[in-house]
């Protein structure tokens, strides 16, 4: 029996020698294809490219052939690219999408394929539904996707570069000057991964002192997942220890997550820094059209929309829905709390080299270190203590707990529910502020809770809570 492939919030991931096999990546790319050939009859044009991980350029040529065997043409893209790079690059080449080989920050065992479409979004649910029933249509009709359709005719390749006008356009958004100007030391960790020589690259060329530490291909990324955690970034801090660097910015596997260091080697939370930076933008930018964050985002972002009279979006968990609104232009920003951000005029794609640079410059032009601006900030708005855990479920507990989920409680440890949200999972938001958020994992049997009080006292109990009424 056939692996089942489906498409998540951000692409198909799978363990590479498990299910992600050459017979069912070729059965994916298959799906893809016939979907681009169906939307678009003649003359469609994939983008093709990957991250640093173990096979993707032989999985780039195969996609180059199976594409071909479609009658579309294949864009080429030769070294390892950041996520955004290619969601900026598809809409300057007017291309009909991107065939991405990445597995984000996950580990090196995994690898994926994220398709995004021509205006540069991750694919929403209604295209992948359409991908997957392609795959099951093929199976069906076609045994075998690689079979030629244009006559057997040689795969004819298109090549590009995504790097220099995606840089360009950083130094477009970002103000260098000020950074430069404020002689900024900065230390840049890509985590063995598609940043390296974008983040560090764009500072270096505007005069700025950049250290660097794992700034070579390795496939296994030392050996865990390349995700810019707290945990991970001990030689980022040394680094910056030793160079007496001012931030430390870090970007994940393919570059759309990020991680920020302060100057005294604390790690910024991303729902600070996605707060922060939206306060930065009202301030600098004027742009007041809008904030969005998702359903497990910090609730300070709200505060800092009350504050400053500016639209608050509330969105699904995926950065696509979050897309939409950057396409539509009702957000200055948008992020989540997992560390994916964008801004307004940029790609409605996760972003993780634009938000170490804006930082960059937030710092500079500040001339106040993240700590110091993060508790000014919460002085004027209030503070906010947010967490999120992952718990393991038993397939009893798990049926048990997804019932459970359908209920519409009054009252929860002590606190009086005061509105239930059903965006995205369950979140019951009480009368002082504080909230929990429970989403099931589509893949795994876990489930996620995020946890918000207003005191760090508060937020502990409200966890132990939050446990609790898992396995209860």
């Amino acid at each position: 029996m056939s692996t089942q492939i489906k498409f998540g919030t951000s692409g198909w991931r799978a363990v590479m020698a498990e299910d992600f096999t050459f017979a069912n990546v070729r059965r994916a790319l298959g799906g893809i294809a016939r979907y681009v050939a169906a939307q678009k009859k003649n003359g469609a044009r994939l983008i093709v490219g990957r991250d640093p991980r173990f096979l993707g350029e032989t999985f780039c040529s195969m996609a180059a052939d199976i594409l071909s065997a479609h009658a579309i043409t294949p864009v080429m893209v030769a070294d390892p690219a950041p996520t955004p790079a290619f969601a900026y690059a598809v809409v300057q080449a007017k291309a009909d999408g991107v065939i991405n080989f990445t597995a984000s920050h996950n580990p090196p065992e995994y690898n994926g394929i994220k398709f995004s479409t021509p205006d540069g979004c991750p694919a929403l649910p209604e295209v992948t539904k359409r991908i997957e029933a392609e795959i099951h249509a093929a199976e069906r009709d076609a045994p075998s996707p690689s079979k030629r359709t244009n006559g057997g005719s040689a795969t004819v390749k298109e090549s590009l570069d995504v790097k220099a006008g995606y840089l360009k356009r950083l130094a477009e958004i970002v103000d260098l000057d000020v950074i430069r100007k404020a002689n900024l030391r900065v230390c840049f960790d890509p985590m063995w991964g598609a940043a390296r020589g974008y983040s560090d690259g764009v500072l270096r060329e505007a005069g700025v002192k950049v250290g660097t530490v794992h700034d070579y291909r390795d496939v296994l990324f030392g050996g865990h997942a390349p995700e810019p955690d707290d945990h991970l970034l001990t030689d980022l801090r040394e680094q910056m220890r030793a160079t007496k660097a001012q931030i430390g910015i870090a970007t994940d596997g393919d570059a759309d997550r990020f991680g920020i260091v302060d100057a005294d080697g604390t790690f910024l939370q991303p729902n600070y820094v996605i707060a922060l930076l939206f306060d930065y933008l009202v301030e600098t930018r004027g742009w007041k059209n809008g904030v969005a964050k998702s359903v497990a985002t910090t609730n300070l972002i709200n505060a800092i929309a009350q504050a400053r009279g500016v639209e608050l979006h509330e969105t699904p968990v995926g950065f696509k829905y979050i897309g939409e609104l950057i396409m539509q232009d009702k957000i200055a920003i948008g992020g989540e709390e997992s560390a994916g951000l964008s801004i307004r005029h940029h790609v409605p794609e996760k972003d993780g080299v634009l938000a170490g640079l804006l930082c960059c410059e937030m710092v500079a032009r500040r001339g106040k270190s993240l700590g110091e601006q993060l508790k000014a900030l919460c002085n004027q708005v209030g503070s906010y203590y947010p967490e999120r855990q992952n718990f393991r479920l038993t397939p009893e507990v798990k049926a048990k707990f997804t019932e459970k989920l359908r209920s519409d409680p009054k009252e929860f440890s002590g606190h009086k529910v005061s509105k239930v949200v059903r965006t995205d999972g369950l979140k019951l938001v009480f009368e002082d502020g504080s909230w929990v958020c429970y989403r099931l994992s589509g893949t795994e049997p876990v489930v996620r809770v995020y946890s918000e009080a207003r005191s760090e006292r508060d937020l502990e109990k409200l966890s132990a809570a939050a446990k609790q009424w898992i396995f209860e």
